[in-house]
């Protein structure tokens, strides 16, 4: 790579972004679709509580400032997808609560049953990375994710200054 290379007057970074979680929509609302999860799959998705559009209740927003990484797997509920969103039903310490969450403010998305992920830069406060987090504390049971390596799409598009 050049320093000496122009900057981009095309949003490339941003429209990739944009058509990647896209994908996490399509699997959501095929799963919504279908009425459930196939086979193993199950999702962890990272997201950033005090994005525009994230409606969680107080107390959640209170416990995770910042991010906090939801499961789907077992015991969630009316999970509704559309264009810009998804909501659902969790439990959290036996309390139930509906989320709603657009795709702008998703940092992270993993299935760890075939070992895909992917990551976001954070749309919001100027920053460029998800902050470390502690793991998903919905109700259901702990799954931990394979590390190898495989099926993981990672996107930075940070630029040298």
């Amino acid at each position: 790579m050049s320093d000496g290379l122009p900057d981009s007057l095309i949003p490339y970074d941003e429209i990739v972004q944009e058509a990647l979680r896209a994908v996490v929509g399509r699997v959501l609302g095929t799963v919504a679709k279908d009425g459930g999860l196939p086979g193993e799959h199950h999702f962890y998705i990272t997201f950033k509580t005090q994005a525009p559009g994230v409606d969680i209740p107080r107390r959640l927003v209170e416990r995770f400032p910042d991010e906090m990484t939801i499961v789907l797997q077992n015991r969630y509920w009316d999970l509704l997808v559309d264009d810009q969103r998804f909501s659902v039903g969790l439990s959290f310490n036996q309390i139930p609560s509906k989320l709603v969450v657009p795709y702008s403010a998703i940092t992270g998305f993993h299935d760890p049953a075939v070992n895909f992920e992917l990551r976001f830069q954070a749309q919001i406060d100027g920053e460029d990375t998800p902050e470390p987090h502690d793991e998903a504390e919905n109700d259901g049971p702990a799954v931990q994710p394979v590390e190898d390596g495989s099926n993981v799409v990672s996107v930075d598009f940070k630029r040298k200054k």
